[in-house]
């Protein structure tokens, strides 16, 4: 029986733009920049409203897509040893949104939590939240750091800190030639 959650029914939204912001955070964090570069913000900033409602709704079922992504690829990592991804991710990751106090509320942890799970699961994260009703711009911020954790992680996983961006950028570019 299929689910009104099953991936193949949900947007996949403007993944080129999702990954471009994740990709910068990373690289960001990665430079040793603990805080973001304002000059870089307010170009995030000025990207963001040049988008208007209809494309920041693509950019953000983009983050929902990736998270997806991200997490079928950990599903497949975790079950090549016998382990199950949910027991292994979501405590890390909502361990580390707790710790991000300032960025990530205490209420959003819940949520992205779910949509980890629901996207570890084979569900679509962003048809799974959907069902509770609008994105609240709170929920922002949290949605970017949930895909930048899992691109992390499975960058660390990896021992190359490119392995995600490069996963998707060539999901993207195989998907574009058929």
């Amino acid at each position: 029986m299929s689910s009104p959650c099953d991936p193949q029914n949900a947007p996949v939204g403007d993944v080129g733009a999702a990954l471009l912001m994740i990709d910068s955070r990373l690289k960001s964090i990665h430079d040793g920049k603990t805080e973001i570069d304002p000059e870089q913000q307010e170009l995030i900033n000025q990207f963001a409203r040049s988008l208007g409602p209809r494309g920041a709704n693509d950019v953000l079922d983009g983050a929902c897509t990736l998270i997806y992504m991200f997490m079928t690829w950990l599903r497949k990592a975790h079950e090549e040893h016998d382990k199950d991804v949910i027991e292994y991710v979501v405590p890390n990751l909502v361990a580390t949104m707790r710790r991000m106090p300032k960025s990530i509320s205490p209420e959003a942890v819940p949520t992205m939590a779910g949509l980890v799970v629901a996207a570890g699961t084979g569900l679509s994260p962003n048809l799974w939240r959907k069902q509770y009703g609008d994105w609240t711009k709170a929920e922002m911020t949290p949605l970017e750091a949930t895909a930048f954790l899992l691109a992390e992680q499975i960058n660390r996983i990896t021992e190359d800190p490119d392995f995600a961006t490069r996963m998707v950028s060539e999901a993207l570019t195989n998907s574009d030639g058929r």
